[in-house]
């Protein structure tokens, strides 16, 4: 079977990210300029190729000062590492949905990371696009990859979790 490449729909996907603050409410961010593609060889996705870039400077909590922090030598140095990458081994089935495995890159380090991903089914848009959707999610420890900040709470605690969830809605096009 011959290779089919799909593209990410940035007009009708999101990635999002919680994190705990003080330890009492999640406070949520997105990145708003990503791109993803996909390649197969199968019709259910099995065998899928997963590559992922995101642009740091597009990070939004809708808080100008704490993207600005998020985007500072503090988290993410933007400036430095302006690209947060994502390169998939493998997309394997686990029962009506998946496990995509691959290495997570922020800043300067790589590590291995697991997603759960529900697949959401094909359709053909009113346009003649046939679309694949698929939601994921997952969690990695922010200080895996260099993003140690934090403050410590004068009642015990600290400020910002290390647990990040990470939660994707994606639409991919098929290319001709």
């Amino acid at each position: 079977m011959a290779t089919t490449t799909w593209t990410l729909d940035p007009t009708h996907s999101e990635l999002e990210f919680k994190v705990k603050h003080l330890m009492i409410t999640t406070v949520t961010g997105s990145f708003n300029e990503f791109t993803a593609e996909l390649t197969t060889e199968t019709e259910d996705f099995s065998d899928a190729k997963v590559s992922f870039e995101a642009q740091v400077a597009s990070i939004s909590t809708n808080n100008t000062d704490r993207d600005n922090h998020l985007k500072s030598g503090d988290f993410f140095d933007a400036e430095t590492y302006p690209v947060l990458k994502f390169e998939g081994a493998s997309l394997a089935k686990d029962g009506d949905d998946y496990i995509l495995s691959g290495d997570l890159t922020i800043k300067d380090t790589t590590k291995p990371v697991k997603l759960a991903v529900e697949f959401g089914g094909i359709a053909t848009d009113p346009w003649g696009n046939v679309k694949a959707g698929f939601t994921l999610n997952g969690k990695i420890n922010r200080t895996d990859f260099g993003l140690t900040w934090n403050a410590a709470l004068e009642t015990g605690g600290v400020m910002v979790s290390e647990d990040v969830r990470i939660l994707g809605e994606l639409q991919f096009v098929k290319q001709a």
